[in-house]
């Protein structure tokens, strides 16, 4: 039997059909787990954290999701070795649960994805995402290049990572800084960054390297049909772009 993911959906998220669908075309038995079966996810081997607005961003975004009792399986199951990640929104909740960077204990945040600067508005536009560690840094990129470019698209209001400086720091330190955004020739410069993030940060990753925020959407960019330059090109339902990224992930899990 393969191995299990569980995509959990919270009162807001509206990005799970895709992710689901991205995850199974890369060859991963993916599921939608509602809010209502939270006391399923302890049955799953990993776990996605999809985009979208959960409980309307209140207070700030993700900062609900994560004490929801949906949660407690995903940390546990972190804390245990299982391979999550967090796209967007999902990566909202990761951090605002603490568990990235994860130089605290859970649900104590260390950072967080704080409104866009310098102008506070939700932005969307294409993007690229350079991984800036060793592949091996996490079994989530393992299967990536060195210095791989993932193209995809950013759809946020809140994807500034704010943190103090002393955090900042230990972010850096610590190897916690796991993608930055880019150029489409891997250049990466201040104009490549769509939301005045310190460091320049798209993603962050754990201590163990077995959790990921990423806060672009590479399931937005994840099959042929997504590119223009690609849809006379065979399928156009064939799994492509920001798709490399979940190919990683599941060949992870597996």
């Amino acid at each position: 039997m393969s191995p299990r993911i569980a995509v959990p959906v919270f009162p807001g998220t509206n990005s799970e059909d895709e992710t689901v669908r991205l995850l199974r075309d890369c060859g991963g038995d993916a599921e939608l787990v509602h809010w209502s079966r939270a006391s399923h996810l302890a049955q799953y081997d990993a776990y996605v954290l999809s985009g979208g607005f959960a409980y309307e961003d209140r207070v700030r975004a993700g900062a609900i999701a994560a004490h929801d009792r949906m949660m407690d399986a995903v940390v546990e199951g972190a804390r245990g070795g299982k391979l999550v990640l967090g796209i967007c929104n999902g990566a909202q909740i990761l951090l605002e649960a603490g568990l990235v960077p994860g130089t605290a204990s859970a649900r104590k945040p260390t950072a967080a994805f704080a409104r866009n600067a310098p102008y506070p508005h939700f932005v969307c536009r294409h993007a690229f995402v350079k991984l800036v560690q060793p592949p091996s840094r996490s079994p989530i990129t393992a299967g990536l290049a060195e210095d791989a470019l993932v193209p995809a698209w950013v759809a946020h209001a809140e994807g500034r990572l704010a943190a103090t400086p002393e955090h900042l720091d230990e972010i850096v330190r610590g190897g916690h800084l796991l993608f930055v955004y880019a150029h489409a020739d891997g250049r990466v410069d201040d104009a490549a960054v769509p939301n005045g993030s310190a460091l320049g940060c798209a993603g962050l990753v754990n201590r163990e390297g077995n959790v990921l925020a990423i806060m672009p959407h590479p399931e937005r960019d994840g099959w042929n049909f997504n590119h223009l330059d690609r849809r006379g090109e065979g399928d156009v339902l064939a799994p492509s772009g920001g798709a490399a990224l979940f190919r990683s992930f599941v060949a992870a899990v597996s």
